[in-house]
């Protein structure tokens, strides 16, 4: 199966599936998924279309080609094989969140802990406040296979300035303006969720000041990093 596009968007979708493709190869190197479990996927800028990991295929099995190619509604356009059982929730967020470039799935350890006990992550880090904005949320149960995951994301984001929910019983979805800093906040997610999970071992750690939140927050969004030639 495939579509008819303008060579800028061919062009688009094909650089699309190699670094979709790619940014997998981290997921499995930051152990936050097994086996077939988790995705991958990212709008093509200014299309109706995404791109994403086909269903039950193994990470090391995955090449360019093997990414498939959906419509916003999940319908398959473009590949030979199924796409991910979570297709339908990752074009609906598209839809309804068109600031999301790209969202990660996984089953990370720690994080999705906390999505089984369904218990927000507190914002007790500055990571979790530069990263995330605030506690991170958790979203409500729902089944695989249609919409109703994404419905719960978008509700829960909504609401929030965290790039990353904890859907209840399941585990956690990432999003940000592209892939990469989707996968980008689903390492950081684990790792907060990990250092969090130990602290709460040792007590019960302060959560900080929604003036200091909002501050770092800021710093971390907007200057923190390389800013064109002036360096930070």
């Amino acid at each position: 199966m495939s579509i008819r596009t303008s060579a800028a968007v061919r062009s688009t979708i094909t650089e699309l599936r190699e670094t979709v493709c790619a940014l997998h190869a981290e997921l499995t190197r930051h152990e936050l998924v097994i086996w077939t479990a988790g995705n991958v996927s990212a709008r093509v800028p200014g299309e109706e279309l995404m791109v994403i990991k086909p269903s039950g295929v193994r990470y090391h099995e995955l090449t360019p080609e093997s990414i498939v190619v959906t419509d916003l509604t999940g319908r398959l356009v473009e590949g030979d094989r199924s796409p991910s059982s979570d297709t339908a929730a990752h074009a609906y967020v598209y839809r309804h969140l068109p600031e999301v470039g790209g969202i990660v799935h996984s089953h990370s350890t720690y994080a999705t802990a906390w999505s089984a006990r369904r218990e927000p992550i507190p914002c007790v880090l500055t990571m979790v406040a530069d990263e995330f904005g605030g506690d991170i949320p958790v979203g409500p149960f729902a089944l695989i296979g249609d919409d109703s995951i994404g419905r719960g994301i978008v509700e829960t984001l909504r609401g929030s300035r965290s790039r990353a929910v904890l859907m209840g019983g399941h585990g956690p979805f990432t999003v940000g303006t592209d892939a990469q800093d989707a996968v980008k906040a689903a390492v950081m997610l684990e790792d907060v969720a990990r250092t969090v999970h130990i602290a709460r071992q040792l007590g019960d750690p302060p959560r900080l000041a929604q003036a200091h939140i909002d501050h770092l927050f800021h710093r971390y969004q907007n200057v923190y990093g390389q800013q064109g030639d002036t360096p930070s």
